[in-house]
């Protein structure tokens, strides 16, 4: 699954900010290959999942949706979006799209109906209470924003606060209220009707609130590892009533699929949105994108969750989105974020599970420094949101291939060597190890369906056994910066080995190695087919 952030993936009109009719350019770089291998830079992804394109103000980027139904004119026409459902299937893609549920924006017409007199039938689609005696908010909970404060704001002309989980102009919908989830599973087949394949449910966890609004125990600003408790605002047991209504919707469609962003820090509490049958067919699991570059942390979070996920479920895994910093940026320590980058990428695509990449991660791109005057984001989310650069500067100019104008936000400085045209002919980058890895999950079913299990070899190398009953592969992850040696033998019953592939370009494929001697070099990554 390819992430596209629309307004910075490809620009089709010059304006500086992408859009629908640059990605239809564009898609034949990520359709799946063809046989014989393409000898064109083709990324090789099964499919695409667009972040919103939705009308909206852009208090917060498209995830203030002011018409479910509809495209912004920044990025084309309704008329262009069924252009791309065609032209994404005929290149065997699949198109997956964000459903924003939980909040609208307050330019919303519901919202707009809502806000206008207390007994305006539109009132209960939204969440409205009368503040305390002493004229505080309702509650205690807070934004996920922490430069927004308190969830709550005071609408002056009607006296009351409504709340809002994220930004004042996200005003959060009432799923107490069925004729609010009726309404939101009608947005659902709208898009199925057009051809959409599926759905990131944006926010899922928020759809299960406490309908008391009791107080959080504790005022948690930004959920991380250890601030997991049992909150008041999000993940309460009304949510799967909510998801498992959700899932008979798709499931009245043939092969189509639901991905919830799940951002709760317990993988017990995530396996629970994965019932089979019942829950989202994936969520994303932000317990591994919080990891440290540790592989005891990382192997500990894979671990646990296969062994606490019911029979029949499928993981998925990610490295990287809209919202956090990239990987070369977010793992480097001491100028080995890009070694580090192409040792995620090797474990990314070999775990049991479906990868998400994020645009740009299959180029190793940084995080762009965005001056202060260009800052657009309340949350700093800028520097892993700049445009993708498709060519040299040098030769098509400053907008990189990505457009003629002047780009909505900086384009990276490294775009020089660090865009699609340039990568796509080096054997030696990360477009061409992303590559290879792709070719390879789509061409070994060990490595897009076998069994995973994990060996001991310390604290500092993860290795793990990917298998069929006729295929097996090893991959050993090296995640310091010096030369390891491990022990493999025993866990593998002696079998052979030969290299299959190295992130180090310049260790080559093919050759035999001792499993009870495995040597890797710093920051490295192999993949290691077993007979």
């Amino acid at each position: 699954m390819y992430q596209i952030y629309p307004r910075s993936f490809a620009d089709g009109d010059g304006d500086g900010i992408g859009d629908l009719a640059g990605l239809v350019r564009r898609l034949d770089y990520l359709r799946p290959p063809g046989e014989p291998w393409p000898d064109t830079p083709t990324l090789g992804v099964d499919a695409i999942w667009l972040t919103p394109f939705y009308p909206s103000p852009l208090a917060d980027f498209g995830y203030d949706v002011a018409d479910y139904t509809d495209v912004d004119p920044t990025f084309g026409t309704l008329e262009d979006f069924k252009a791309l459902i065609e032209e994404a299937h005929r290149r065997s893609l699949r198109v997956i799209i964000d459903w924003v549920p939980s909040h609208t924006s307050t330019e919303h017409p519901w919202f707009r109906e809502a806000s206008s007199s207390r007994d305006n039938p539109k009132r209960d689609w939204y969440v409205w209470r009368d503040g305390k005696a002493d004229g505080a908010p309702p509650n205690n909970w807070m934004s996920a924003f922490a430069k927004v404060g308190p969830a709550w704001t005071f609408h002056e002309p009607t006296r009351q606060w409504y709340l809002h989980s994220y930004r004042p102009e996200q005003a959060d919908l009432n799923w107490e209220n069925p004729e609010v989830e009726r309404t939101m599973h009608d947005v659902l087949r709208f898009w199925l009707d057009l051809g959409v394949d599926g759905f990131r449910v944006d926010a899922i966890h928020r759809l299960g609130k406490d309908p008391a609004l009791r107080d959080n125990p504790e005022i948690i600003v930004v959920p991380t590892p250890g601030t997991a408790g049992r909150r008041y605002d999000e993940d309460r047991p009304n949510v799967h009533g909510r998801v498992r209504a959700i899932r008979k919707v798709i499931d009245e469609y043939p092969d189509r699929m639901l991905v919830g962003e799940t951002y709760v820090l317990d993988q017990r509490r995530l396996g629970a949105y994965l019932n089979p049958g019942e829950g989202v067919h994936l969520a994303h699991n932000f317990v591994f994108v919080h990891q440290p570059w540790s592989a005891a942390a990382i192997r500990g979070v894979v671990d646990g969750f296969e062994a606490l996920i019911a029979p029949g479920v499928w993981p998925a895994w990610f490295f990287s989105n809209h919202d956090h910093p990239r990987l070369a940026t977010r793992y480097d320590e001491g100028g080995q974020g890009a070694a580090r980058a192409r040792v995620a990428a090797l474990l990314l695509l070999t775990l049991r599970g479906t990868p998400f990449l994020y645009q740009g991660e299959e180029l190793g791109l940084p995080d762009t420094t965005v001056p202060p005057d260009a800052i657009v984001d309340v949350d700093g989310r800028d520097p892993a949101r700049t445009p993708l650069p498709w060519e040299p500067p040098s030769s098509v100019g400053p907008g990189a291939g990505f457009t003629t104008g002047n780009p909505w936000l900086p384009m990276t400085d490294q775009a020089e060597t660090i865009n699609v045209h340039s990568q796509a002919s080096d054997p030696r980058s990360m477009l061409s190890l992303y590559r290879r890895l792709l070719r390879l999950r789509l061409t070994m079913p060990a490595l897009r369906s076998g069994d995973y299990r994990s060996l001991d070899t310390g604290e500092t190398v993860y290795t793990y056994l990917r298998a069929t009953d006729d295929q097996r592969f090893l991959v050993a992850l090296n995640f310091t910066s010096a030369p390891v040696q491990v022990d493999a033998a025993a866990s593998v019953e002696g079998r052979s080995a030969r290299l299959e592939l190295s992130t180090d370009p310049d260790r080559e494929a093919g050759a035999e190695l001792h499993l009870s001697a495995l040597a890797l070099g710093p920051d490295e990554g192999l993949l290691i087919r077993l007979s």
